[in-house]
């Protein structure tokens, strides 16, 4: 009976203990599962943009509205000249908008007429000598408003999102990498993983936009990731 006893004591004893092991062995790993590093991976990418628009602002002020209107439709037919014989076509400049504005000044009455056209165009190479001959217009009588520039976009963003979300992923793992070879573990797989933003900026740092400057074509595009990779 004693002997039973002694045998049934023994056999819990080794099952605690067993057991214990197991709760112990069993707490590290989810202590070593619950192990993860947070880090943020940079990819950059060059481009071109592939669409220019320019937006022309341009006025005339006189006595009476036909005076004025004449003045600015004059203007119109100088600036669709400039743009014909640099090569556009026709439909490449559309009107956008027209103001009309009245004025009395101690008793003398004006008229001025606004007028804006855009050119929409994706042949940058075009675009671009347009701009460097914007000057042409004024020497025609054209008297270009402030706001009058050229602004490039890049429109194919969709086209290099994965290639560039999987270069910044890696740049996350080689920085994790480095992070866990200090702290003496290795890097596993993701846990979280938030993609960012794109950004599109002006390669050079300078968007230009004010009167006199455009807007340039080259382009930098930037997105950073933010990723959790669990460590073991």
């Amino acid at each position: 009976m004693t002997g039973r006893w002694l045998a049934s004591a023994t056999i819990l004893a080794v099952g605690i203990v067993i057991g214990g092991f197991a709760l112990g062995d069993g707490i590290k790993r989810a202590q070593r599962a619950d192990r993860a590093v947070t880090v943020k991976g940079l990819a950059e990418r060059d481009v071109t943009a592939d669409l220019a628009t320019w937006t022309i602002s341009y006025s005339a002020t006189a006595p009476d509205l036909a005076t004025a209107q004449a003045s600015v439709d004059r203007d119109t037919v100088q600036i669709r000249a400039f743009f014909r014989e640099l090569g556009f076509p026709a439909e490449a400049l559309q009107p956008t908008g027209v103001n009309v504005n009245q004025t009395k000044d101690n008793g003398v009455v004006s008229f001025t007429v606004r007028q804006r056209v855009s050119l929409r165009t994706t042949d940058i190479k075009r675009a671009q000598n347009a701009v460097r001959r914007q000057f042409d217009l004024v020497r025609r009588g054209v008297m270009l408003e402030e706001g009058s520039g050229m602004a490039y976009t890049f429109t194919r963003l969709n086209g290099i999102k994965p290639e560039m979300v999987a270069a910044a992923t890696r740049d996350a793992r080689s920085a994790a990498e480095q992070f866990a070879k200090d702290s003496g573990a290795e890097v596993g797989a993701i846990k979280n993983a938030a993609q960012g933003y794109f950004s599109i900026e002006a390669r050079d740092g300078d968007s230009g936009g004010s009167w006199g400057q455009s807007d340039t074509p080259y382009k930098k595009v930037r997105v950073v990731t933010t990723i959790d990779f669990y460590l073991k």
